[in-house]
């Protein structure tokens, strides 16, 4: 408390909002880059009428839980707000929602993403905004004719506090393709969307609908007297804004993995990497999407669905037997010692296998999923086994599209995790090394991406020095100096996971016949 009264004397926190896909948090940083306080409230996401989405009325309740929690709000110097990339929040000209949310969990745009990545000669995932779009087109849904905005659930809450329709180019590049020349939509692109919707004789082009491209380091707009009201006066107005952005980015910004070479992975309900990219691949990847920086480089991420809800719903399970017997296990040690449990078993899991898929995946082409436990009858059946294949789920289709990158002779000097399966000390990091084949770093912050980076990017926005890139502002005085523990794959671990993926790709065939019969 004494740090924080010193630190917010001064007026200098910067503040970072994430809306992730279980929590809304808001994390504020001091002059020296360190988390100094934080609030947070957790939500989830409804299946409602055959799509994943959230009410938005909780985002405000949730937003101001988590700001009631942030210490010394009174002197926040600048601000930014991140959340979950894509998905489809259609608007009209007064900012009513046409239809309800539709967040990036949802694998409902099959036929536009197979269209527009054809007609692009570039991979557009399902869960892009512009994928979406163009089914909600190609449906003939009755809220088209009267769009007027599109945006993201962060480009959104910006918008409602500043009244600027922006945001950053990593945020947008899950939108709609970049140009990283341009630093901004792909005109041509965008010219062949308007030419195959032309004959529908719509009321708008696609650049009447998407927000304005910034990048980092550029303001934003500031808090609005309207904005700090809907927030029921928890902060103040003229508050500048960083441009809001993904997860994506904040989880490169708060990694510092933003140049060339470099990567993280980011691992909670949903699991992605990203990897700077020196120069285009050979070719285009469904497997593999093509994202910016907060600057504006291009990145190769990879993008999968499924991580940790599985495992999460077996720790529930496995506390219930404990509570049988009168124990009552703290919940982070009952992670912790799971975890640590996984590293004695098979580096192969021994026959034991396990796919985590609770919604659909586009790396490996499903649209639904079902969780399962599949074991030969010569399997070593232990929890160790178990628990080490739970965790080998959670990474093993990021490893489909890693292992395509690899192919693609795409060097990576260093892989930073971050997020929830690297919190337990080691073990997360030493399954990810062996996966990916490449040194993984964990940093003290390694529990937190999201809202660390959006407050590391407010900071840049206020600190930075003239030409200061954001590279040599995370390297040079964010980064300088801070410990992180670094695993080099094991080779024996390495070959064992491999071997793991053999029977796992097997395995997805099962996953395939169990969605189509088992409702």
């Amino acid at each position: 408390m004494d740090a924080i009264q010193d630190v917010t004397a001064r007026g200098r926190l910067c503040l970072g909002i994430e809306f992730g896909s279980t929590r809304i948090k808001a994390v504020a940083i001091d002059e020296r880059h360190a988390p100094v306080s934080s609030g947070d409230y957790t939500w989830a996401s409804s299946y409602e009428n055959g799509v994943w989405t959230y009410a938005l009325d909780e985002v405000w309740t949730g937003l101001k839980a988590a700001l009631s929690g942030v210490e010394g709000r009174e002197n926040i110097a600048a601000m930014g707000v991140s959340g979950m990339m894509h998905g489809y929040l259609a608007f009209d000209k007064d900012w009513n929602l046409l239809t309800p949310f539709r967040t990036w969990q949802n694998t409902i745009t099959g036929p536009a993403a197979a269209e527009l990545t054809e007609l692009f000669g570039f991979n557009v995932p399902q869960r892009w905004s512009i994928a979406h779009l163009y089914q909600a087109v190609l449906n003939g849904e009755e809220h088209v004719g009267r769009i007027a905005h599109i945006t993201t659930l962060a480009g959104y809450v910006h918008y409602m506090l500043t009244g600027v329709n922006a945001i950053g180019i990593g945020e947008a590049s899950g939108m709609f393709p970049i140009d990283s020349g341009a630093l901004d939509y792909d005109a041509g692109m965008m010219e062949k969307f308007d030419g195959v919707i032309a004959a529908r004789n719509l009321p708008w082009k696609l650049e009447d609908l998407l927000p304005r491209v910034l990048t980092a380091g550029q303001e934003a707009g500031r808090l609005t007297e309207e904005g700090a009201a809907k927030l029921d006066g928890l902060l103040a107005p003229g508050i500048p804004f960083a441009p809001a952005e993904g997860d994506a980015g904040t989880g490169m910004t708060a990694t510092n993995a933003v140049a060339p070479r470099t990567g993280n992975v980011s691992a909670g309900t949903s699991i992605f990497s990203m990897v700077v990219l020196e120069q285009p691949l050979s070719r285009v990847y469904e497997e593999i999407d093509l994202v910016t920086t907060p600057t504006g480089a291009p990145v190769a991420m990879v993008h999968c669905n499924n991580c940790t809800n599985d495992t999460n719903a077996w720790v529930g399970v496995l506390r219930e037997t404990a509570e049988l017997f009168g124990a009552k296990p703290d919940t982070g040690e009952l992670y912790t010692k799971l975890y640590r449990k996984s590293l004695e078993g098979d580096a192969d899991c021994g026959g034991v296998l396990v796919c985590n898929y609770l919604a659909g995946e586009g790396v490996t082409h499903m649209d639904a999923g079902r969780p399962m436990v599949v074991r030969g009858p010569k399997a070593s059946f232990t929890l160790a086994n178990f628990f080490r294949s739970q965790l080998y789920s959670t990474m093993a289709t990021l490893k489909v599209g890693m292992d395509i990158l690899a192919q693609e002779g795409v060097v990576i000097d260093s892989l930073t995790g971050h997020g929830g399966l690297f919190k337990t000390p080691q073990v997360g990091q030493k399954y990810m090394a062996a996966a990916c084949n490449a040194p993984v770093t964990c940093m003290e912050t390694a529990g937190e991406g999201g809202p660390y980076g959006m407050a590391l990017l407010s900071a840049y926005l206020l600190n930075k020095g003239e030409g200061e890139s954001l590279e040599d502002y995370l390297s040079g005085r964010v980064f300088a100096g801070v410990s992180g523990a670094t695993l080099a794959p094991d080779q024996a671990e390495a070959e064992g996971f491999n071997a793991y993926m053999r029977q796992y790709m097997a395995l997805l065939q099962v996953e395939r016949a169990a969605v189509e019969h088992l409702q």
